[in-house]
């Protein structure tokens, strides 16, 4: 039964019908029947209303709303476009500067963000018609696009990793009491901010060099240079356009890293500072101000709404034995660990298809997360290996929701054919990515390491 409620789970999500009462609804259905037919125990359901306080009185979920109204703000006060202007002005003496200028600015928007629709929409709505009208080949533009929109899922703050971070520790602790461990070690959203530097700038570099070889095999996919004098007003543009939006990445997320304050803090300082900052270039006012706050209690609600979803599901996917039959099958897979990481990997990519990060986040991880633990496996390194993961089945035709986001938003010109060839070259970057973080998990859990012994 506890099979079928998963699988009947999925086929319910792909009619479309809201995710959070999906998850809900399907799993009291399967409890009623249980209960009926013996195979479920009602006491779990008892046990609701304590994941709920729980869930509302989580200090750490408080910094979703924060870190989303920043990401808004930047969003509404032009950053984007000033960005890339300043950007493409400095790296036009480069063949490919706008390009290398799409890839940098689409990091720091996805470093301000966190949403990856927001980054892939704004993007797409700026740079895209700038790129097709000098001349760029069109799948390489979308390709980048949607490759740097998706960024937002593992460049820290990222919301993403705030929710996984927030799984990955009860499932730590969990796995540790499990081998009788009763003191038992703690991960926070800070060891996975610090755990994501090192991969995501890497990914970053990775994207740059493969333009610049696509640049020098190819110039005729990429514009002329333009190069514009080097003087004082050129830099004094691009560092009124850099320096605001980086000094504000580096407080949020340097408060985190050094300790200074919490993630929850931290974020209320970044939305504050996107405030000020929006203000100060009159990019605000009470229209956009109103529209920001009402947009934000959308994005929450929804968050906690599949939360609760989520709660209720693996209370009764838990009754009906399903935690148990996943910690059997993981354990007994054929290459101990590895093939269990391998396994585990592949199912949340192919759901990365049909389910958003939130859902994989509150549904998957909670059910696979402490039997890997229990199996020896760093909680940093998996968190950052599933934000990567899920990023790249983000990307990944014919169902990555990137791929949605910039088909929303692309001219009439740019067909299906060239998005899926455009951002082929970026997925395999991705798994790249992955497989040098399988090799060395020293990328992701030595900074940690570094700053929090």
């Amino acid at each position: 039964m506890a099979f079928l409620l998963f699988l009947c789970v999925c086929l319910v999500l792909l009619t479309g019908f809201p995710v959070a009462f999906a998850l809900a609804g399907t799993a009291l259905w399967f409890a009623l029947i249980g209960i009926v037919t013996g195979d479920f125990d009602s006491a779990f359901l008892g046990a609701l209303p304590n994941r709920l306080f729980g869930i509302l009185n989580n200090q750490t979920l408080m910094a979703v709303p924060l870190f989303v109204m920043m990401g808004l703000v930047l969003e509404r006060s032009k950053l984007a476009e000033q960005l890339l202007d300043a950007m493409g002005q400095l790296f036009g003496r480069v063949r490919a500067g706008l390009a290398i200028s799409v890839l940098l600015v689409g990091m720091l928007l996805a470093a301000s963000t966190g949403i990856v629709g927001a980054t892939v929409v704004t993007m797409g709505l700026l740079s895209l018609p700038a790129m097709l009208k000098r001349g760029y080949d069109p799948a390489y533009a979308a390709g980048a696009i949607c490759a740097t929109g998706t960024l937002g899922q593992i460049i820290p703050p990222s919301i993403a990793l705030v929710l996984l971070g927030d799984v990955l520790s009860s499932a730590y602790q969990q796995a540790q009491l499990e081998l009788g461990m009763f003191s038992p070690k703690t991960v926070s959203v800070g060891d996975l901010f610090a755990g994501a530097i090192i991969p995501g700038l890497i990914l970053v570099l990775l994207y740059i060099l493969y333009t610049l070889y696509l640049a020098h095999r190819s110039p005729d996919k990429f514009e002329p240079t333009t190069a514009v004098p080097l003087d004082a007003k050129l830099l004094t543009t691009v560092g009124s356009a850099l320096l605001p939006p980086i000094a504000l990445i580096l407080l949020v997320l340097g408060s985190i890293l050094m300790g200074v304050a919490t993630p929850t803090e931290a974020a209320a300082v970044g939305a504050l500072g996107a405030l000020a900052l929006a203000l100060a270039r009159r990019q605000m006012n009470w229209s956009r101000l109103n529209d920001v706050l009402q947009e934000t209690v959308k994005v929450t609600s929804m968050v906690f709404m599949i939360l609760i979803g989520a709660a209720l599901f693996s209370l009764v996917f838990r009754g009906l034995g399903g935690e148990e039959i996943i910690h059997r099958a993981l354990s007994d897979l054929p290459g101990g660990v590895i093939g269990a990481t391998i396994i585990v990997m592949l199912v949340i990519f192919l759901l990365g298809f049909i389910l958003d990060f939130i859902e994989i986040t509150f549904v998957v991880v909670p059910m696979v997360a402490p039997t890997l633990l229990m199996l020896g496996l760093d909680p940093v390194w998996l968190g950052i290996m599933i934000g990567l993961n899920l990023q790249t089945s983000f990307l990944t035709p014919p169902f990555g929701f990137a791929l949605f986001y910039l088909r929303g938003v692309a001219p009439p010109q740019l067909s299906s054919g060239m998005l899926y060839r455009g951002v082929a070259p970026f997925i395999a970057i991705q798994l790249v990515m992955m497989l040098l973080l399988a090799l060395w998990p020293q990328l992701a859990t030595w900074l940690p390491e570094q700053i929090y012994g």
